[in-house]
């Protein structure tokens, strides 16, 4: 009998994610899934009428490796809009495969054995296995519950001479809150006169539930100018199955992470992204705002009123966190598989969000759903 192979793969301490562990134990227990955050509801048909005349219409090779000039044109566009900044379309956006892609590239550009990289948790997972895949040393500045505010005299304390890059995400995946203006001013404060770099994951960024709260590191010049913005139209067009998203940056920055990038995917599908932009010049970016603020609205009403879980304050995103400490005593995961395979509602435990041991007794539960959706996993919750 053959000797196996000795293999220890560089992510062997990593599990499975656990938005797939819950999707799956959603599928197997026909549970209704508020789990992984994909909306259920039908893409505009408008959008899929602009897919097919594109792939009519050729554009069927590989697209420009910084992607199609026509959409990278129209997201410009939409950043001078929405946040008063324009990049140069030739040479400081780039479209990827999906917003975790952008993510992961622009980690893949910056961070070296040694480096630190500070995140807040709880954070998204994947910021965590990619800097450690790159050598770096994550640094968790945990926000502070149950709103979810930054710490900023821990943030001061962890910063050292070995601080590379800081993430920050807002709108906050799982949270749902919003960094206020006072918060990017403290961190513009924190980095300049610094070499400190910004990983900006904004993938929600118009998932807002009041346009007039929408802001960016691109409003924040001592911010823009050592920042990676990330953002997804699969969050803002309800198609997260393409994985289309974009990263912008000043040019500097953006060279770098074009050579990672080249070689990471080189492009990506060529003619969603010329359907896109085409499609977005007509796409109202305050309505899926206002669309997701009626749903949230909705949904923390029907839990007040009708079951036992308190709704925490959400501002952006399409998810709504709970505490379930009126329910149960069980931590966080196994209440969340309890409630998956006993009550029939899939929703995500908070604890994998973060490296440290931390249970709150908070789960999230994601709104992006058919109203026949949220309904029939009311009338479930409503049995707690």
């Amino acid at each position: 009998m053959d000797k196996p192979i000795s293999f220890s793969g560089n992510l062997s301490h990593v599990q499975e994610t656990i938005f797939s562990v819950m999707t799956r134990m959603a599928n197997e227990n026909g549970a209704v899934n508020l789990s992984q955050g994909f909306p259920d509801f039908p893409v505009d048909p408008k959008l899929l009428e602009k897919v097919k005349e594109n792939i009519d219409n050729a554009n069927h090779q590989y697209a420009p490796m910084p992607g199609a000039l026509v959409f990278r044109e129209k997201l410009n566009d939409i950043s001078a809009a929405t946040f008063g900044h324009r990049y140069d379309a030739q040479t400081e956006i780039t479209i990827t495969a999906g917003a975790t892609q952008a993510l992961a590239t622009a980690i893949a550009t910056t961070i070296r054995e040694g480096d630190e990289v500070i995140l807040f948790s709880p954070a998204y997972d994947s910021y965590i296995p990619m800097i450690e895949l790159h050598g770096g040393t994550p640094i968790t500045v945990k926000l502070l519950h149950p709103n979810y505010q930054v710490d900023w005299d821990q943030l001061k304390r962890v910063l050292s001479h070995r601080t590379k890059m800081i993430i920050i995400n807002s709108p906050h995946n799982p949270s749902g809150r919003l960094w206020q203006k006072e918060d990017y001013e403290k961190l513009q404060e924190i980095v300049s006169n610094s070499n400190i770099l910004i990983l900006a994951d904004e993938v929600y960024e118009h998932l807002v539930f009041d346009p007039s709260e929408k802001r960016s590191v691109r409003q924040f010049p001592e911010l823009r100018k050592r920042s990676f913005v990330v953002g997804s139209l699969g969050k803002t067009i309800h198609v997260t199955g393409w994985k289309i998203g974009y990263c912008m940056a000043p040019e500097r920055l953006m060279k770098e992470f074009q050579k990672v990038h080249q070689y990471q995917v080189f492009s990506v599908n060529h003619p969603l992204q010329w359907a896109l932009a085409d499609y977005l010049k007509d796409y109202d970016l305050d309505a899926v705002g206002n669309m997701y603020a009626e749903k949230r609205a909705y949904l923390a009403q029907a839990l007040t009123e009708k079951t036992k879980l308190k709704a925490l304050k959400s501002e952006g995103t399409y998810f709504q966190l709970v505490d379930y400490s009126a329910v149960s005593d069980l931590k966080d995961r196994e209440f969340a598989e309890w409630l998956c395979k006993e009550i029939g509602v899939a929703g995500i435990p908070l604890s994998p969000f973060y490296r440290e041991a931390t249970d709150n007794k908070v789960l999230r539960l994601c709104f992006a759903k058919d109203q026949s959706t949220l309904d029939a996993a009311i009338e479930k919750l409503a049995r707690l």
